[in-house]
């Protein structure tokens, strides 16, 4: 029995896969750097030992949304380049820019302030203008570009900042053949010559996220933003498997059976009785629910290995538990149940779930809550 088995449930987290991951990753895109994507904890993985484990196997920058995951990085001693993208009036712009993070800026108000800390702090800020080419969220429209363009030049020349990078993001990379890409493609190639010609020379210009590292390697640029294939999971069915580009899914999601009994036919199961037993049978109980980030979406339909069998979520998801129908199987308290995994073990993966949830692989691994212990395997020993 190995030392997590008494865990109500846990989160196991392969490092030696992620590494592999990335590897494989910068095999495709073999003329760029890669950034290794961990915002959101990682996409629920654990930061920091993903960021860590990632550098090792040669990613040569790290990515966050907001600037406290990125300073949390650098409180954690990772060094290297740190790149952090969704910024709000108020932000801490000093501690980043003193911290040596490059900050994203999509319009003049995250410039002025920008500008601003950087003055205050006598450090020139590491700036990356975003360019909207097409996704309509966050990024400069083109029609704004010049403005935006012209003013942090006019930062640089004065020594306030240094313009890093130039970047955009995919609205469609995960859907071959959409004609949004090409479109993109050209917005942000027109976008990055117009600041070349007004002065502007990024160290990295970047548009490429997992879909098209994989697929579109007329993206690549200088860098690309790996995150979801990084964790060994397909950005879209429809590219292909995690097998079909290399990569193996890093988190496997298990918890310990904590009851088993017998019921007669036609006993109600969980909250509103959605599932009666159609015989006499055994339910286990598995204890965990959508407190942990198992989607209530998925109730009836959830796949779960027990007893090496896949059964489904009988009922509801409740908030801290939910029960599976073992067809009269007799499994121990204290077996281990398998919501995903690589599927190496006939488990079911995150993509079931998805399918099972209406949903995409994305949510099921970013929504594992804090009360699940993440556990990492395979990490490099300190000092090593």
């Amino acid at each position: 029995m190995n030392e997590t088995a008494s865990l109500r449930a846990r989160a196991e987290i392969d490092l030696a896969a992620l590494r592999a991951n990335v590897r494989a990753l910068r095999a495709r895109a073999a003329g760029a750097q890669l950034m290794a994507v961990v915002k959101s904890d990682a996409y629920g993985h654990g930061a920091v030992p993903c960021a860590r484990a990632a550098l090792e196997a040669g990613a040569t920058w790290l990515g966050t949304a907001t600037p406290q995951e990125a300073l949390a990085l650098r409180a954690a001693g990772l060094g290297g380049r740190v790149m952090c993208w969704l910024w709000t009036p108020g932000g801490p712009w000093r501690e980043a820019i003193e911290a040596d993070v490059d900050v994203s800026v999509s319009g003049m108000w995250a410039l002025r302030e920008v500008v601003a800390a950087a003055t205050e702090a006598g450090i020139p800020a590491r700036v990356q203008l975003k360019a909207d080419t097409g996704l309509g969220r966050n990024g400069c429209q083109p029609a704004d570009w010049p403005e935006l363009v012209s003013a942090a030049r006019a930062a640089e020349e004065a020594g306030t900042l240094r313009i890093t990078g130039l970047w955009s993001h995919f609205a469609c990379a995960d859907e071959p053949g959409h004609p949004s890409i090409a479109a993109q493609l050209t917005a942000f190639r027109d976008m990055v010559d117009y600041a070349g010609k007004e002065g502007v020379d990024p160290e990295v210009r970047h548009i490429a996220n997992s879909p098209a590292t994989l697929t579109i390697p007329e993206a690549h640029f200088d860098l690309v933003r790996t995150g979801i294939a990084m964790y060994g999971l397909s950005p879209s069915p429809e590219l292909g498997t995690p097998a079909d580009f290399g990569l193996r899914p890093v988190m496997t999601l298990a918890a310990s059976i904590a009851l088993v009994k017998q019921v007669p036919a036609g006993h109600g199961i969980s909250y509103g009785h959605h599932y009666t037993t159609p015989r006499e049978t055994t339910l286990g109980l598995v204890p965990v629910g959508y407190a942990d980030g198992i989607p209530r979406h998925a109730s009836g339909r959830g796949p779960v290995l027990v007893g090496g069998a896949w059964r489904r979520v009988a009922g509801r998801v409740a908030m801290d538990q939910f029960v599976v129908d073992l067809d009269g199987d007799t499994v121990e308290v204290g077996s281990e149940a398998v919501l995903f995994g690589p599927g190496d073990r006939g488990e079911p993966t995150a993509e079931d779930w998805a399918r099972a949830a209406d949903t995409i692989a994305y949510e099921i691994i970013t929504r594992i809550g804090s009360r699940v212990p993440r556990v990492h395997l395979h990490a490099t020993p300190a000092g090593s």
